[in-house]
């Protein structure tokens, strides 16, 4: 795969031109502001994964539509470790590698996701109707799911609404790493 921030620059660029929206209305259906915007797109601004999903969000597509490209329809789908494409925000707090992307059939998508320690992460409300579902693989995880924070230790798993503001937080001295399975709510149009 091309190089992360082109690949997201030009993943926007055509998302945008899909839609037929201006920086300005792309702002407006995401809540990130132009000037964002206008850097990722030109490959200068390296969004959080709090940014990228707004950016999801509003263009109403799936998360990984922005970490990888559109796999083989073959049903047999291997990852071999090394082989995936991560997504390492600049200061290094929480890293993103797409297991399996978006399936449209199937409607979902699941990440590993890495927490340094003292990483805290917010998550603005995703799409009506989606669901997460977060494994904790090592470490304590902590999550704000429906107003409670909640401690997850390795081997714990929760499932909860995702169409609301939630956090993730790493208040260890350890990485905490985790899967997440995000289905999406089926429907008449496609992601």
């Amino acid at each position: 795969m091309q190089n992360m921030a082109l690949y997201l620059a030009q993943t926007l660029k055509d998302l945008r031109q899909e839609k037929q929206w201006s920086l300005s209305q792309a702002a407006e259906h995401t809540g990130v502001s132009k000037a964002m915007l206008g850097q990722i797109e030109r490959g200068e601004s390296s969004p959080t994964v709090a940014t990228l999903w707004k950016i999801a969000t509003g263009f109403n597509v799936p998360f990984s539509t922005f970490l990888e490209e559109e796999q083989s329809k073959s049903p047999l789908l291997l990852h071999r470790q090394g082989a995936l494409p991560v997504y390492d925000q600049a200061n290094h707090y929480m890293r993103v590698t797409p297991l399996f992307p978006f399936d449209p059939q199937l409607g979902f998508d699941i990440f590993r996701i890495e927490l340094a320690a003292g990483a805290y992460s917010e998550s603005t409300a995703h799409e009506a109707g989606v669901i997460e579902h977060v494994i904790v693989l090592e470490g304590e995880l902590e999550l704000l799911a429906e107003g409670v924070w909640h401690n997850l230790k390795t081997g714990e798993a929760v499932r909860f609404q995702a169409d609301q503001p939630h956090a993730y937080r790493n208040s260890s001295a350890q990485t905490v790493v985790l899967h997440d399975l995000i289905h999406y709510p089926s429907r008449s149009t496609t992601l």
